[in-house]
């Protein structure tokens, strides 16, 4: 294992993908997403997305030089296209309207259509809520989860986010997806050569594995089973049915570089905490309070956070035969 700073994490994407036919600006947005992922703990969501989003970049699969574009529908609703790029571009552009827009109706939302992998979910939103707003996110994906009953994935792992500030202390995230755990653990899994946990995943033919690779070709188990498949069915609808985007079984995967565009969708909606009179924060407060004052208990996000400053700093490990596949993305196209 490798221990890397911050920064090295970043410029290490960066200059990676501007390797692989991705734009400066691009390539900076991904890279702050990506360490973003790595300093919660979700590795599955940083470092090791590169060999695939790099894939992808090369072969057009992401459109590494797109530049999301954005109109105003309505005062509190803005459409953005990603334009088959990475998604990460689209979303810095949704919260940088989302904040003004959000205080002079008391709600906003954006819808990203044509757009990719969202990655830690709670990233986004918990950014709202440190600008004093209470932050939603939904991102459907590739299909990976049947509808309950069924055999044949036609919803996403499809992450819900949420977001509150408080009056005092970092805010509370909730940051879940529909699949038992993360697909992006499973493609870790594979990576390393390791098994997964019974009761994460199902192969083709519908019966329990723990091989990663015939779970990556299978279907994830819902949470929650059948109620986790009914707000699957909430978030296509919100993603893709709101949007325009693909729906999940329209999608393809975000894990190679085969085939069209995902074009998957993301719904960010932004609520001022003032919209009701201002004893919203402190009232989100007292139940804070009585959540931490608990014996064997903690607020959403409290751990991640923990996590977030020991590594910036400490450093963050990474995989040295990782590190050697990233270093080697694009290398042949560079010098050909």
């Amino acid at each position: 294992m490798s221990t890397m700073t911050p920064q090295q994490v970043t410029d290490l994407v960066i200059s990676t993908l501007e390797r692989c036919h991705t734009s400066r600006e691009n390539a900076q947005a991904v890279a702050r997403a990506l360490l973003g992922a790595e300093l919660a703990g979700q590795a599955g969501h940083g470092l090791r997305r590169m060999p695939s989003y790099c894939a992808q970049a090369l072969s057009g699969k992401v459109d590494g030089m797109a530049e999301p574009v954005a109109q105003e529908m309505r005062p509190g609703a803005l459409r953005i296209d990603a334009a088959n790029g990475f998604a990460y571009p689209a979303i810095e552009k949704a919260l940088e309207w989302l904040p003004k827009a959000a205080r002079t109706n008391g709600i906003a939302m954006a819808g990203i259509h044509r757009s990719h992998h969202c990655g830690v979910a709670g990233i986004t939103v918990e950014a709202l809520a440190q600008k004093g707003l209470i932050g939603l996110l939904f991102a459907n994906a590739p299909a990976a989860i049947a509808p309950w009953g069924g055999k044949k994935p036609l919803f996403g792992t499809d992450p819900i986010a949420f977001a509150a500030p408080l009056a005092d202390g970092e805010p509370v995230v909730v940051d879940i997806s529909l699949s038992k755990v993360a697909r992006g653990k499973i493609m870790a899994a594979e990576q390393q050569g390791k098994p997964i946990p019974e009761g994460w995943a199902l192969d083709a033919d519908g019966n329990p594995t723990t091989d990663p690779s015939a779970a990556m070709k299978g279907t994830m188990v819902p949470m929650g089973d059948a109620k986790g498949t009914a707000l699957a069915i909430m978030v296509e609808l919100l993603c893709a049915g709101l949007t325009g985007a693909n729906y999940g079984y329209e999608a393809t995967s975000f894990f190679d570089a085969d085939g069209q565009a995902p074009g998957t969708g993301q719904i960010i909606i932004a609520i001022d905490p003032s919209a009701f009179g201002d004893h919203a924060l402190a009232r989100f407060s007292v139940l804070a309070e009585a959540i931490e004052g608990m014996d064997g208990t903690r607020l959403p996000g409290r751990r991640r956070q923990a996590l977030s400053a020991e590594l910036e700093a400490n450093g963050i490990e990474v995989d040295d035969a990782l590190l050697q596949q990233i270093e080697a993305l694009g290398r042949a196209e560079a010098t050909s």
